[in-house]
């Protein structure tokens, strides 16, 4: 059973493709979405994926509690993720699956905005009460609840044509709110994207659904038959993407080590230390800031920063 949670971010770089497999929808291979919302998310096994990768690449030493380790050291690696030769014992870190907290669309001012909605907002104050976590900013305490749809921050952002913002061909009357634009601090101290308060802006659930429908990256792949130049029988597809600017978040979840006997618990054995402590510091040693996640890693795609829950702003 998880004990504690720590929410990260996921700020992504270049097209992000984690898939589903092949779909008989227009886009042969989609991007992977919520069955009930139709929302982009990356499934959690993925994600866990590509951070256990990253460990087992890093050969860096760290400090844990009062021991040191390499990040990549295999024991720790199987105590941390599950062994994977054998199903003999569980991991003790798993991660919910990344959700979207903020996705871009191109706007007729400044150049593209960051848009999410009333039910984005409620799931993910949900998610950081569950991770025992208040969205504050300078001990002032944030209404998540009191920004409505069609808002704007209070500071007159780059993207606000005369109380209007145009995404794609489409013009949407907004309001300023206060409650927004401290929630757009915020999420500068959290993420270090600090062009937040300038492109956030808050649509209805509806819009939202319909824009991370429509506004997706979609490529078409082509492989050239290199005796005639060109495309070879059934090698033309379609690949969709996340787009880069995009903003997700998870939970990396910790629990005591599943090892009986101290002895077995390598460097999480540390008499009056809490494991899942230890658990999680691990983890925030050996996090990269830089990773990447999904298919396409050898043409570029799929490269994320990734932002912890820094407690000095809490």
């Amino acid at each position: 059973m998880f004990k504690k949670a720590l929410p990260f971010f996921i700020h992504v770089i270049t097209p992000l493709h984690a898939g589903t497999g092949q779909e008989l929808g227009i886009v042969d291979l989609p991007i992977q979405r919520e069955r009930h919302t139709g929302f982009p998310k990356i499934e959690a096994s993925g994600l866990k994926g590509s951070i256990r990768e990253v460990f087992e690449e890093n050969n860096k030493k760290v400090k844990v509690g009062n021991k040191e380790v390499s990040i990549n050291d295999k024991i720790t690696i199987d105590l941390i993720f599950g062994p994977e030769a054998e199903v003999s014992h569980a991991g003790a870190l798993g991660f919910t699956d990344a959700r979207i907290l903020l996705f871009p669309v191109k706007s007729m001012k400044g150049v593209f905005a960051h848009i999410t909605c009333p039910e984005i907002l409620k799931r993910f104050k949900e998610e950081m009460t569950i991770a025992g976590k208040e969205i504050k900013i300078n001990e002032q305490k944030i209404n998540i609840d009191a920004i409505p749809e069609n808002s704007y921050p209070e500071n007159d952002p780059e993207i606000l044509v005369s109380n209007k913002v145009i995404l794609e061909e489409y013009t949407f009357e907004v309001e300023p709110n206060k409650d927004l634009k401290l929630f757009a601090d915020w999420l500068v101290q959290k993420t270090d994207i600090e062009e937040i308060p300038q492109k956030i802006v808050v649509l209805s659930d509806d819009d939202f659904k319909d824009f991370v429908h429509l506004s997706t990256e979609v490529i078409t792949r082509i492989k050239i038959d290199n005796a005639t130049g060109t495309v070879q029988t059934g090698a033309l597809f379609t690949e969709e993407f996340l787009p880069a600017e995009t903003l997700l978040y998870s939970l990396a979840l910790a629990s005591p080590i599943f090892k009986e006997k101290p002895e077995e618990k390598g460097i999480f054995n540390q008499d009056g230390k809490d494991e899942t402590e230890l658990v999680l510091a691990f983890f925030k040693a050996g996090r990269p800031e830089v990773m990447q996640i999904g298919g396409d890693a050898t043409i570029g795609k799929g490269i994320v920063r990734i932002k912890l829950w820094e407690g000095s702003h809490e």
